[in-house]
């Protein structure tokens, strides 16, 4: 079950929720870290700005020099008094409004417990978890390199084996993003991985290494299967939090309903 989120309230938050340093100024005009998160939340919503290279976050300030200066100039042509202007305001207006009204109405609605056990005992049968192992992996080119891997931590158990695979994946593995953190992949389900990889992954023993090496379209694999869960019903309290969305949701979409019918009685409609 996904969250549910207002993306304009969401992104007035996230601009107001950093602190507000000088990064650039305009014939005086300062450009804070308020407007990159801003800028930002539009494009990326969701995004931590304070995760920005400083070759990315240079562009982003040019960016907005260069809205600032169109800015300027379009306000010199008097675009302010422009009827296009003023409905495209008006609009901006209605919809900032709309969605601040929408978020007090959510944030106002209350959920019990036995709102969310009700929930979840009667869609208990949706409320599965697939088989997931926990792993780490060294990939290499050739399958000799795999072999050799595999012959360096074959009398090794617990974390004598963990600390020297992540060190051989430091070292060896070609896949760096995981090679960083000692060939760490976390917990995956079997549809997340290619097929040679999950099956030789959900095979193994927890705690044990590959006997040999696993061929993918990527290159040999060494593994180290970690952990492992079977398949299962997701209890209550792992569910608890996306329930409690989903009940509020369910809640707030009743609430909107029942309060635009109110309105629409009170209220003289005419279609044309």
């Amino acid at each position: 079950m996904k969250k549910f989120l207002f993306p304009a309230v969401l992104s007035l938050a996230t601009a107001i929720s950093l602190n507000a340093a000088v990064v650039a100024t305009v014939d005086g005009d300062a450009i804070n870290d308020s407007d990159i998160s801003a800028l930002l939340s539009a494009a990326m919503p969701g995004f931590d700005a304070s995760k920005l290279q400083p070759n990315e976050k240079k562009r982003i300030i040019d960016d907005l020099i260069n809205r600032k200066l169109l800015l300027k100039d379009a306000k010199a042509t008097g675009i302010e008094k422009d009827v296009d202007y003023i409905k495209a305001v008006k609009a901006a207006q209605e919809g900032i409004a709309v969605e601040l009204y929408m978020r007090k109405l959510f944030d106002g609605i209350k959920v019990s417990d036995s709102d969310l056990r009700d929930f979840y005992n009667k869609n208990k049968s949706s409320m599965t978890q697939p088989a997931q192992a926990k792993a780490r992996h060294i990939l290499v080119e050739d399958e000799k390199t795999a072999n050799d891997i595999i012959a360096q931590l074959k009398n090794l158990k617990g974390e004598a084996l963990t600390k020297k695979f992540a060190e051989l994946a430091s070292q060896k593995s070609i896949d760096k993003g995981s090679a960083a953190h000692g060939g760490e992949l976390g917990w995956f389900g079997q549809s997340q991985m290619v097929k040679p990889f999950a099956d030789a992954a959900f095979s193994m023993a927890n705690g044990t290494v590959s006997t040999k090496p696993v061929k993918t379209q990527f290159g040999y694999h060494v593994i180290l299967k970690e952990d492992g869960k079977a398949a299962g019903t997701v209890s209550f309290e792992q569910a608890k939090g996306d329930i409690e969305q989903a009940v509020k949701m369910e809640k707030f979409q009743a609430a909107v309903k029942q309060k635009s019918e109110a309105l629409r009685q009170n209220a003289k409609i005419e279609y044309k």
